[in-house]
């Protein structure tokens, strides 16, 4: 599906950039008296005496992970390991990590099996998501199956080795995001479900968002997400620490058995095994669908992954589309209302559980204000006339809000979320004619270059600037001197360095991992800027997206400037999903569309295969001879050919911090 696309792609990646980023790795420096500096402000800013939170997520603890948590696929490759994460045991941080980072990871690294209450299990810490087990009358119900399905009956048979045996009879995903369904085939066999013995609830709308939600821009979000989750950096006190929501994604097989019953309306009640879910639908908030829910006998909820221990993404820097605030401040303050009286436990699909009903309520309401307050602040100083990157730089959090460590930006932060309800609204322009259509990188890069009395000059005020400490500035300049030269090997190593120092100051583990892995890649010699390559096995997952989404993307593969002056018709009757599709390309421009067997054009060329022939076609896995011969094709194939030369392989690694 869309997701395993990412996934994959993110895989290439790691696979294709690893040897270099290894070497590196041993360029990493110390940290700074000025990071030092920043480091101890946090020291001193937050109480680290409160230690609530670690009580919490040790609180009924039962077994540790095995084997400390490694988790192998059937190939020997490692889903998952925590044993190069020892150094985070240490209580002391390192000067390297953000002190509020590293306590937020030593939480996440409170790992095994775990009683949430009474019915209510968890396995936490064996992938980025929490795998939730709850004890109907005869059988198990379990949540968000984790990312792979390796880690997931890995965390099922946790639960067995220290449970009475029952079998899974439901599972419930509880939104649309890959962390919260991939590992569903480790916890139950397709056949079960088929016969009807287990049965999977997701809220409206989940298959689409699921399969639809990163397809169109996939290769572009798979490479940052290859920055945003670090999959490049060597875990170390000066490499990868987490990224703040948990630790990371599990890198096994991923699967969706789509859901059997959906949940429509708000306040809709099922009585599973004997227990009785309450739901309430939350969409576009956390993700396009999402739900919470309410176990009556257990007084127990979930606000799914609207309510974590952490500010959560208003805007996702692997880029998404925005999330709306004020959506999900709505759902929050709904699910207090409607539950908020008899809630005795709030269990999360991140992070550790919270129990008594005025800590829970608490929490849900500072969640909420959180967003609103974001939102609500950003629109008001937007009013006044300041710009996003103003607003981002002025707007401070209460209080209130900002002691709490709950909502602590280690996963959002408050910067980009600002940014984000900016362009929610507002969009990318600031209203500034001259940021109306300014130059590229490049070109403007060399004029700066010219401005300011060229490199050597630039490169000598840029150290002075780097030795006060001015660390944001220096990666500002040294990035128009690498874009105007990428050679430039001493503007490569100065902008890393200060991307670094800002990477150790990051509290959040997605801005940590951003810098340090731009870092790594700067300090990559020029020759081995990772080659541009197709993604291996990409059409073996396309082969899983409904037509009507294939031919979108497929559309959006075609090169315009190149099809200018072409034409092309076809039909394709796809013969085991009984479709029939209309393709066309006028004024470079490719459509389908569907269409009737009696508008079927005998003039025209026709495909007549089943549906992984017809992509396998379309991705030149199977070429046009081979197709011939097999009989699929009816007609004049040279204008297919034609189109097939123009529809470009997007490839996952393409540069970042250099043209």
């Amino acid at each position: 599906m869309a997701k395993h696309l990412l996934s994959l792609l993110i895989f290439f990646v790691l696979f294709t950039c690893r040897a270099a980023t290894l070497q590196a790795e041993e360029l990493a420096k110390e940290a700074t008296d000025f990071t030092k500096k920043i480091q101890q402000q946090m020291i001193s800013g937050l109480d680290f005496n409160d230690r609530a939170d670690f009580e919490d997520a040790q609180r009924g603890f039962i077994a540790p992970l095995p084997n400390k948590g490694k988790v192998l696929c059937q190939d020997g490759q490692e889903a998952w390991n925590l044993a190069p994460y020892d150094f985070l045991m240490d209580q002391q941080a390192q000067p390297t990590v953000n002190p509020s980072l590293w306590r937020q990871t030593q939480l996440v690294m409170c790992s095994g099996l775990f009683k949430v209450s009474d019915r209510i299990y968890q396995v936490r810490n064996l992938d980025i998501s929490n795998l939730t087990i709850i004890e109907g009358d005869t059988g198990l119900i379990i949540v968000d199956p984790l990312v792979s399905k390796e880690n997931a009956a890995a965390a099922l048979k946790l639960y067995y080795a220290n449970r009475p045996f029952k079998p899974v009879k439901y599972v419930i995903y509880s939104h649309s995001h890959v962390d919260h369904y991939g590992g569903v085939e480790g916890v139950i066999n397709v056949n079960d479900v088929k016969a009807g013995k287990v049965k999977i609830l997701a809220p409206s709308g989940f298959l689409k968002a699921a399969v639809a939600e990163n397809v169109f821009a996939g290769t572009a979000m798979a490479r940052r997400a290859s920055y945003m989750y670090g999959v490049l950096l060597p875990p170390s006190p000066k490499g990868h620490v987490g990224a703040g929501l948990g630790l990371k994604n599990s890198t096994g097989t991923r699967s969706l058995v789509p859901p059997t019953d959906t949940i429509e309306h708000d306040g809709e009640t099922k009585i599973l095994d004997g227990l009785t879910f309450v739901f309430l639908l939350a969409p576009n908030t956390e993700a396009p669908a999402e739900m919470h829910w309410y176990i009556k006998e257990l007084k127990a909820l979930t606000a799914a992954e609207n309510c974590v221990h952490t500010l959560h993404n208003l805007y996702t820097l692997r880029g998404a589309k925005t999330r709306d605030p004020m959506l999900w401040a709505q759902a929050l303050d709904a699910t207090v209302e409607r539950f908020g009286q008899d809630v005795e436990v709030l269990y999360g699909m991140h992070h550790w559980p919270m129990w008594g009903r005025e800590r829970v309520c608490k929490f849900l309401n500072l969640t909420s204000d959180i967003y609103r307050y974001i939102h609500d602040q950003t629109l008001h100083l937007a009013n006044k006339g300041l710009t996003m990157t103003e607003i981002a730089e002025e707007l401070k959090l209460p209080p209130a809000l900002n002691s709490s460590f709950a909502l602590r930006g280690y996963y959002g932060s408050l910067s980009h979320n600002i940014k984000a309800v900016y362009n929610l609204y507002l969009g990318w322009f600031d209203g500034n004619p001259a940021h109306l259509h300014v130059l590229p990188p490049v070109a403007s890069a060399k004029k700066y270059i010219e401005y300011m009395g060229g490199a050597v000059k630039i490169l000598e005020q840029a150290k002075k600037d780097y030795a006060n400490g001015e660390y944001r500035w220096v990666a500002m300049v040294c990035d128009h001197l690498v874009f105007a030269d990428p050679t430039n090997i001493a503007a490569r190593n100065l902008e890393a360095d200060a991307l670094e120092q800002l990477g150790y100051q990051a509290e959040s583990g997605p801005w940590r991992n951003f810098y340090l892995t731009g870092a790594r890649e700067l300090r990559q010699v020029v020759s081995t800027k990772p080659e541009q390559k197709r993604a291996p096995g990409q059409s073996q997952e396309q082969l899983q997206l409904p037509l009507n989404l294939y031919w979108t993307y497929l559309c959006i593969r075609l090169d315009g400037q190149k099809a200018s002056h072409k034409q092309f018709q076809m039909y394709v009757v796809v013969k085991d999903t009984s479709e029939i599709w209309h393709l066309e390309l006028r004024n470079s421009v490719l459509r389908a569309k569907v269409a009737q067997a009696s508008q079927i054009d005998g003039k025209i060329l026709q495909l007549q295969a089943n549906k992984n022939e017809v992509i396998a076609l379309f991705e030149k896995t199977l070429s046009v001879g081979e197709a011939q011969k097999l009989g699929l094709l009816q007609g004049d194939v040279t204008a297919l050919q034609d189109l097939l030369t123009i529809i470009d392989t997007f490839v996952p690694n393409f540069a970042i911090v250099e043209p």
